[in-house]
């Protein structure tokens, strides 16, 4: 770990003891482990977890040797996420168990890969004076097709979005870029730091990069992101007009005192080693600036947001309020219960949710969703999911369907309400 000093760097035994008792370092609402149960402190993350990364990745290599490639890619892909939980929890320039760790999630990623049922390659994006470092998953048999560049959340890299061996874009029809934007996985490696503004330019440099490319159709480019990555996927939807459809869920458009003063130190110790930043008053200074009030209106292509009703890292009234800033067709799902990452239980039926996503981006790339387009669901438990009814607003009591007229005459008094 870093040497930098937070203010909040005290608190860091809580998390260790949140770890030990919930097996999680971050969004503790939810009940599924992260970490087995022989972690107990943040700081054994990156070995217990190399284990088991080297665990799996051993199996796969048994595998193979027996013949049994498909069993061996998905250890392989096991093994890389395993791998990725390892380096994350490093945040340190030069740290050769970093080093070590993101290699190996690179390497069992590559492997996983390799045995695809479509081409996936490894490519390098000009961008300033070094290289964006992604995964691209093409289409089989090479013909023109709509593309999708995907930023990544946080603590996601380019290779654990989605599995590439049961890919939901591709088998839709759509080509799909995973990018390791600035300040994450091969990105930390090089020493590319993110900035307030910078993943923006990363988007267009993509664009660029795809362009040169004949699988791609470049009537059809559409951007996506989850977690952190809507923030950045906003970004570039409203920075480049050569984005026809921009989806995100895990909405974390801020005010970026909720993730990095309110939740786990972890989120601000994280991003300082992201944007090479030690002076905390400087990181702060630079958060301040990351906000999407002044650049939701750029955003004109189809526009939809997914947001946990209770999601503590983007509050809803903050989701809200982009949203209503947004001036293209756009639509909203609230995920009824829900906090930071909706994408799992039984709200989309056990389905992947990513699925629903492409089905999404697919409608919107094909014309779907026209000038004045504005639809807004909350997707309750047990209901058909985001083919659910219109939601007259989402907030009490008109999400139950009662009408509000104010105060009453008892809740009034004689004097009514002081002005």
């Amino acid at each position: 770990m870093s040497n930098t000093k937070r203010e909040r760097d005290n608190q860091h035994w809580i998390m260790d003891w949140l770890i030990k008792q919930t097996g999680r370092y971050q969004n503790y609402a939810y009940d599924a482990k992260t970490f087995p149960p022989e972690v107990k402190s943040y700081k054994m993350i990156p070995r217990v977890m190399e284990r088991y990364g080297r665990h799996r990745e051993g199996m796969a290599r048994a595998a193979e040797a027996a013949g049994h490639v498909e069993t061996a890619a998905e250890l392989y892909f096991l093994a890389s996420e395993k791998y990725r939980l390892a380096q994350h929890a490093i945040y340190e320039d030069d740290n050769k168990e970093k080093i070590y760790l993101h290699g190996k999630q690179l390497e069992c990623y590559l492997k996983a890969a390799a045995y695809a049922p479509n081409p996936v390659e490894l490519v390098e994006i000009p961008f300033e004076d070094n290289y964006i470092q992604g995964f691209l998953h093409l289409v089989p048999g090479g013909k023109k097709a709509p593309t999708v560049v995907f930023a990544p959340g946080m603590d996601m890299t380019k290779e654990s979005t989605i599995n590439p061996l049961h890919h939901p874009f591709i088998v839709r029809g759509m080509n799909f870029l995973s990018l390791d934007g600035p300040g994450k996985g091969t990105s930390n490696i090089r020493k590319m730091h993110v900035t307030a503004d910078n993943y923006c330019k990363v988007g267009t440099a993509a664009i660029d990069f795809l362009s040169q490319r004949p699988e791609v159709d470049m009537d059809k480019i559409a951007v996506s992101g989850y977690s952190f990555g809507s923030y950045w996927g906003m970004q570039m939807a409203a920075a480049d007009k050569r984005v026809k459809a921009i989806a995100t869920a895990a909405a974390c458009y801020g005010p970026m005192t909720s993730i990095f003063e309110e939740e786990t130190p972890h989120f601000k110790q994280v991003f300082m080693y992201m944007a090479g930043i030690e002076d905390e008053a400087q990181f702060d200074e630079m958060a301040n600036q990351m906000s999407l009030d002044g650049i939701a209106g750029d955003v004109t292509c189809p526009c939809l947001i997914i947001s946990g009703e209770y999601d503590p890292l983007a509050p809803l009234d903050t989701v809200l309020d982009v949203y209503e800033r947004v001036t293209g067709p756009k639509e909203l799902w609230v995920v009824e219960d829900e906090f930071h990452t909706p994408r799992h239980g039984e709200t989309f039926g056990g389905a992947d949710f990513y699925g629903f996503l492409a089905d999404w981006i697919k409608d919107a790339l094909n014309g779907k969703y026209q000038a004045g387009w504005d639809k807004r669901i909350i997707i309750h438990k047990m209901s058909e999911g985001p083919y659910s009814g219109v939601a007259p607003d989402v907030s009490l009591p008109e999400r139950i369907g009662v009408e509000y007229r104010g105060p009453t005459k008892e809740q009034l008094g004689p004097a009514g309400i002081r002005k």
